[in-house]
């Protein structure tokens, strides 16, 4: 597939070239910037270290994408086939990895897969750095996305405002 062809579809969870987000219930109710990522081939179809020894494809492990970060398939060493081949050699190791939230979870995944195909001429992705950068420059699939992201915060927000507010009184 070329670079050209690559469209994004978001009825039916197409992100090609893209690192996609989704929340995960609680922990990003909590904190809204930490959630789950997986990445996608050059056909858009999602892969995600979902759970110890575990990498799904089509389907993430929390639900369909609610962000997504474009990226350029020029920039992988190889081109559309180092895209692939990135995203195909770190889904293979994760494949026989234990999975661990602090350590070596879903970042970690996709920091290995940009390591392999060289992304931007670096080896030095790390969960940390995509975490940073997909919240900068992540786009949210749709007011849904948004919602489905923050709501549940502001929610707890209000809840927790509320509490302390009668308390006072």
């Amino acid at each position: 597939m070329s670079e050209q062809m690559a469209i994004i579809d978001k009825t039916r969870d197409r992100f090609p070239f893209c690192i996609v987000w989704t929340p995960i219930p609680i922990l990003t109710w909590l904190f809204p910037i930490i959630g789950h990522m997986g990445v996608a081939l050059s056909n858009g179809v999602i892969r995600d270290f979902a759970a110890p020894y575990t990498v799904t494809e089509d389907n993430m492990a929390f639900g369909r994408p609610t962000k997504y970060w474009e990226l350029t398939p020029a920039k992988a060493s190889g081109g559309v086939s180092g895209w692939d081949h990135g995203v195909i050699e770190a889904s293979e190791i994760y494949k026989g990895r234990m999975h661990n939230l602090f350590c070596d979870n879903c970042h970690s995944h996709v920091a290995t897969a940009l390591n392999i195909m060289n992304y931007n001429n670096s080896t030095n992705w790390n969960m940390v750095k995509l975490a940073l950068l997909a919240a900068i420059y992540s786009k949210y699939v749709s007011v849904g996305g948004f919602l489905k992201t923050w709501l549940p915060f502001f929610i707890l927000v209000i809840i927790c405002i509320t509490v302390v507010m009668l308390n006072k009184l």
